[in-house]
């Protein structure tokens, strides 16, 4: 979703609940800000793939126990993270994260990889999750701010382009309400458009 939408913490409380029902669960955030995994580890932003690699010289020179840890009920939390500012491509850095991820097999004996992307630009880098196959569903959280369903919108195609490549489909919109005029109505127009359905409304607390 757009960037302060709330998808970061959408994710993990969903996560949470998952991993209640002992699911073997890792999210993998695919935002600079590398602020994903916050909630689900109860501490600042840890240790991203790209922010150690930048340290010690290269991303081969990375071990997995260095930017794996182990949050809320046993679930596994990485952070891609992004380039120093003006230099790089924050996309780059989540195609370069995610491929470190498979050689050194972070994804073996997994029930669910949730992959927590930005959604306010969709480039090569951060539609791999997509066009690499290794998502099978997205969900995007919106609301009824015209940016956020904007943004929606654009990663609505961007997964319409590559669902006719590959396996992925879009399970559907999560409004995370900020009570806007008429939220509810426009999210589910916005749905019918895209083909798909609002699957959860969660109220401004």
């Amino acid at each position: 979703g757009k960037g302060g939408i709330g998808n970061s913490t959408t994710v993990a409380d969903t996560l949470a609940g998952m991993a209640g029902k002992a699911k073997r669960i890792m999210i993998v955030g695919c935002d600079p800000k590398a602020d994903s995994t916050r909630l689900m580890l109860h501490s600042k932003a840890q240790t991203s793939v790209l922010q150690l690699a930048a340290e010690l010289g290269a991303v081969e020179d990375v071990e997995l126990e260095q930017v794996l840890q182990v949050g809320y009920r046993g679930v596994k939390c990485v952070e891609s993270g992004g380039p120093e500012p003006g230099v790089g491509c924050a996309g780059r850095g989540i195609i370069t994260a995610i491929n470190f991820l498979e050689e050194e097999g972070a994804y073996e004996d997994l029930d669910f990889v949730s992959y927590d992307v930005l959604g306010d630009v969709v480039c090569g880098g951060f539609a791999m999750p997509i066009r690499e196959g290794k998502a099978q569903e997205i969900y995007i959280v919106v609301s009824g701010e015209m940016m956020a369903m904007y943004a929606a919108n654009n990663i609505a195609r961007g997964v319409l382009k590559y669902a006719q490549s590959g396996g992925v489909r879009l399970g559907g919109l999560i409004c995370n309400s900020r009570n806007t005029d008429k939220e509810v109505d426009l999210i589910e127009e916005l749905a019918r458009r895209l083909n798909t359905q609002m699957i959860h409304y969660v109220p401004l607390a």
